[in-house]
């Protein structure tokens, strides 16, 4: 890990990774609320939902390589700040939001800014040794898992007491972050390390291009889709899974949402790091794959909702295995193409985040009557595969310029 001189812009990274999904957590419970008013329909309210969801996640998927770019252009510092920025000015924009344009309006600028993850994982590949890195994302990750375990628990507390009070406090916390990176984010890429900037390769097709069509990044890069493409599970069939299958609550299953979230912080923020220095990448990769995928097909399998409960603590297993994939694909690329590692791999994330519910989605649909739990054990499967890709990539050649073992 870097040292004491870099300790307060780590700092900054893990402080902006958390604020940016606390701030999207905290509108969650109030934001259809705020569209039904708007559009003065429930229908209309449940279409808009929908439409402004997936423009976000459009929005990262066309922004993130570009981002990633321009950060192996001008450095990461100044993509950090105005990300951050612009994300306080998305919610004072939500918060002042006489119609529902304002409100699409907020979102797509919301998913432009939310692209900025990229410089973050960049700016600590550019601080932390190769060895290290599964740990650093690991923070990473663990930052944004506690973001998301807080951030509805207190939008819902401040919805209560105003409707639009959520957005002028997500504003605040990122008007914050910025303030704080200004006075403490040094610039992590120095000048020499640089690389021009280019439409044809800081676009999505590119992006994917890039880690689909390199030997060393394609295996690795397909079993991180396929992680956070079963991993979507949970935003779709789990809700309706738990409730119709098991009679639990709203509140219960909410509950169990938030204590999957903490042991995914606790797994990423302190179980990787140790786990990659004893067994290193590729076993705690595959470990965590396959404690996922058991995990999942234990869920669909459980005969009561007790069982389904005690099926869902080795899911977060999975924890082990995001930040080491993406430690192990950024050892094979050079310095001066980690912003753009960064932003195709978020572009590969929204394709599996716009794709994975709809699947799910269908396949419980087709199957709730006769085989409820199948969308488990295909997610259990696809995650088996994963596990596969991760193994094939480990022996992969190096890139030259970045001649790291692992």
């Amino acid at each position: 890990m870097a040292g004491a001189a870099r300790s307060p812009a780590i700092w900054m990274v893990l402080i902006a990774a958390f604020l940016d999904m606390m701030a999207m957590g905290i509108v969650m419970p109030v934001l259809p609320g705020l569209i039904e008013k708007l559009t003065g329909s429930l229908a209309a309210a449940g279409i808009w939902t929908g439409v402004i969801g997936s423009l976000w996640a459009l929005m990262q998927f066309v922004c993130a390589p570009i981002l990633g770019s321009l950060s192996d252009r001008f450095g990461r510092r100044p993509v950090i700040l105005i990300s951050t920025a612009g994300l306080a000015l998305d919610w004072v924009l939500m918060a002042l939001a006489p119609n529902l344009w304002w409100l699409v309006a907020g979102r797509i600028i919301g998913g432009i800014t939310s692209a900025s993850a990229t410089a973050l994982f960049a700016y600590m590949a550019d601080v932390t040794a190769p060895e290290s890195r599964a740990r650093a994302f690991g923070l990473i990750g663990a930052a944004i898992s506690a973001g998301f375990v807080l951030g509805p628990a207190l939008g819902g507390v401040l919805g209560d007491i105003a409707p639009r009070l959520p957005f002028w406090v997500a504003a605040g916390f990122s008007g914050a972050a910025f303030l704080y990176g200004l006075v403490v984010l040094t610039e992590s890429l120095p000048r020499e390390r640089r690389k021009p900037f280019a439409w044809r390769t800081a676009n999505p097709v590119a992006a994917l291009r890039m880690l689909l069509g390199r030997r060393e990044l394609g295996p690795l890069s397909f079993s991180v889709f396929l992680l956070t493409f079963s991993h979507r599970l949970f935003m779709t069939v789990f809700v309706l899974f738990a409730g119709h299958q098991h009679g639990l609550s709203t509140l219960e299953i909410g509950a169990l949402l938030a204590f999957s979230s903490v042991l995914d912080l606790t797994v990423q923020g302190a179980v990787v790091g140790p786990a990659t220095a004893r067994f290193g990448d590729r076993r705690t990769t595959i470990t965590g794959l396959a404690g996922g995928a058991l995990s999942f097909l234990a869920m669909g399998l459980a005969p009561g909702a007790l069982w389904f409960i005690a099926a869902m603590i080795p899911a977060s297993l999975m924890g082990l295995a995001e930040p080491t994939l993406k430690s192990m694909l950024s050892r094979r690329v050079p310095e001066d193409e980690q912003g753009q590692l960064q932003g195709a791999m978020q572009s590969l994330a929204s394709v599996a985040g716009i794709s994975g519910p709809v699947f799910f989605g269908w396949v419980y649909a087709v199957s709730s009557g006769t085989m409820p739990g199948l969308s488990f054990a295909i997610a259990a499967a696809i995650l088996a595969m994963a596990a596969v890709f991760a193994g094939l990539g480990h022996g992969n050649a190096m890139t030259p310029r970045q001649p790291a073992a692992e």
